[in-house]
């Protein structure tokens, strides 16, 4: 794709034009499943952006006339799948790396899927936008079945619609699919399947701070959506109508955060200061040059580093990187400035780690 094709898709993605101001929101009570809100038409980060807002129209202006940046033909490396693990975890808990920031994480007899994404091309006009270089490492036919799917906010490299029109129409059924505020309409209008009555109750929303329990094998977990700094939108036209945040998956056994796509804020913090700690983190680490541009809505590794600290991750995952050019650091560079992070922080690097796309780790046996 040309350099003028990629500008005019940029478009779709980064229409950043306007701050986003501080605007709490209530911290509802534990297992409150929200209805559909239509009512909100705008939703906005609880801290306010840290940084002067970044011009879209310079960032491209820059990568066409000055090659601040250079493409290269390296990819993230891979691996065969562990099939057999993946799809007989036993009591294990597992987290398998598929791309970009698509993992399955297998607990107590529970598989979910983060931020599914299988296509070509994260864009609503491919060919344009930006491409896959590395296939998924399961593709959507080496999946085991999906129990419950779990989406961080509605951009295109987050929110699929041919990956989670496959997903619905998985055989024995629909996932159960937990979305921000104001994007289960989006799921009923875009997938068929997801309009039957028993199938409409698969798809619930979320306001920050509200939970909802899952019976695992053993154990219930307790899913929890939460702020997080970011912002949503499909178009130029509905910049921050839908939420976005991160995950926390709580079994009494292992607890599990997935950031989603962040910029660095007190929001970290605030979820260490909640949870006191998680056993493991899925943390962005990639999409962070230039950083004049990206800092409010992009971790570089430094602040992943802090993020995981924030947080109290026992160990964490590196996520984000390696699949989609987004921004301008080669797409190597992620895991060295995690490396040279985690020195600078005498952190020992098995703490922070990042997986071969298709890479399987066991974590820890649930009995």
């Amino acid at each position: 794709m040309g350099k003028t094709s990629r500008i005019l898709i940029g478009l779709f993605f980064c229409c950043c034009t306007y701050f986003v101001s501080a605007n709490p929101v209530p911290n509802p009570s534990l297992n409150n499943i929200p209805d559909s809100s239509d009512k909100i038409k705008e939703f906005h980060n609880i801290y306010p952006d840290k940084y002067p807002r970044g011009s879209f129209i310079k960032w491209q202006f820059e990568r066409l006339f000055y090659k601040s940046h250079k493409d290269s033909d390296d990819v993230a490396p891979s691996t065969g799948p562990n099939l057999e693990l993946i799809h007989h975890p036993g009591s294990n808990v597992i987290v398998t790396w598929i791309g970009h920031s698509t993992l399955i994480y297998q607990c107590d007899g529970i598989t979910f899927l983060t931020d599914p994404i299988f296509s070509d091309y994260a864009s609503p006009l491919p060919p344009l936008g930006p491409k896959r270089h590395v296939p998924p490492g399961v593709s959507i036919k080496q999946l085991p079945h999906i129990d419950v799917v779990l989406i961080s906010h509605n951009h295109y490299d987050h929110l699929d619609l041919p990956s989670v029109r496959a997903l619905a129409n998985q055989a024995g059924g629909p996932p159960l699919f937990l979305v921000p505020m104001n994007v289960r309409k989006w799921f009923l209008n875009n997938i068929e399947v997801m309009n039957t009555p028993d199938n409409t109750k698969k798809v619930i929303e979320f306001n920050w701070n509200k939970s909802i329990s899952v019976p695992g094998k053993t154990n219930n977990f307790d899913i929890t959506f939460l702020s997080v700094h970011h912002w949503s939108a499909r178009s130029l036209w509905d910049r921050d109508e839908t939420l976005w945040g991160s995950w926390a998956i709580v079994h009494p056994e292992f607890k599990f955060w997935f950031s989603g796509d962040l910029g660095y804020s007190k929001d970290s913090v605030d979820i260490g200061n909640r949870f006191q700690g998680f056993d493991l983190a899925a943390i962005d680490i990639g999409a962070y040059k230039p950083r004049w541009f990206m800092a409010n809505y992009h971790l570089n590794p430094q602040e992943a580093v802090q993020v995981m600290k924030d947080v109290r991750a026992k160990q964490a995952i590196g996520i984000h990187w390696g699949v989609f050019k987004l921004s301008d650091e080669p797409f190597l560079q992620p895991p060295v400035d995690l490396k040279n992070a985690l020195d600078i922080e005498h952190i020992d690097n098995n703490k922070f780690i990042v997986l071969k796309i298709g890479e399987s780790k066991v974590y820890k046996e649930i009995n």
